[in-house]
């Protein structure tokens, strides 16, 4: 998604997007006005893939992250944003990433395993280990931890905190339902003793949806500003 008045003489900064989860699929041929508008109308390339892992491409393309799930999906989307680096109307240096429960934490692993590459990023209630995670889903995908300990600790983005060089954001509800608040905190621990700078905002009562009132308003008007701040 190109800005308006799109100019392709000129760089832009940009934000690779993402959900990536086992068997979804973002990429799709509709129409459908959210915050990637917006971010187009304020001046950026928005770009959305779906990683290895996702639907609508076959069981092999679907089913190899099995047992180390968030390793491929991660590489795949690592390797996106290079190849938008070469793109001559993206601003190399001003890449960004954002992504929501499963998108948030890959966009973790984008911004510590591809710390070279993205220059910005937004983490939404992210799962930082699948040791936080609820059984059914995690086993379903890694079997247990006695059985598949690398599945568990080689890839987690709590593990590669120590790699961070960009500028992160990380976003949680307190009372969220899905994706237990521990998930960040332990992961702002991590980055807290290697001597990480980043930011956090934490909505009191919120769930895993983060709404409610003006919550909404809130939360994309900072998320807008953190890109416009870092990337712009």
């Amino acid at each position: 998604m190109k800005p308006v008045n799109f100019d392709a003489n000129k760089e832009y900064p940009s934000l690779l997007t993402f959900y990536g989860g086992p068997g979804s699929q973002e990429v799709l041929d509709r129409y459908r006005f959210d915050w990637s508008e917006y971010l187009a109308q304020e001046g950026f390339v928005v770009v959305c893939v779906d990683n290895r892992g996702t639907g609508g491409r076959g069981e092999e393309f679907k089913k190899c992250t099995y047992m180390q799930i968030q390793n491929l999906e991660a590489i795949d989307l690592i390797e996106t944003g290079k190849y938008m680096a070469k793109q001559p109307f993206i601003a190399a240096d001003k890449i960004g990433v954002y992504g929501w429960s499963f998108g948030g934490q890959m966009s973790s692993l984008c911004m510590f395993r591809g710390a070279d590459v993205f220059a910005a990023g937004i983490a939404v209630a992210p799962v930082t280990t699948y040791r936080y995670y609820d059984s059914i889903y995690s086993e379903r995908y890694l079997r247990t931890p006695q059985e598949n300990p690398d599945g568990y600790d080689k890839y987690a983005p709590i593990y590669f905190a120590d790699q961070l060089k960009g500028k992160l954001l990380l976003v949680h509800g307190t009372s969220d339902d899905n994706v237990h608040m521990q998930n960040t905190l332990e992961l702002a621990e991590e980055l807290v003793q290697h001597n990480k700078k980043f930011q956090m905002h934490l909505y009191t009562n919120r769930n895993h949806g983060i709404y409610g009132g003006q919550t909404r308003l809130h939360l994309f008007g900072m998320m807008t500003d953190f890109l416009k701040d870092n990337l712009k």
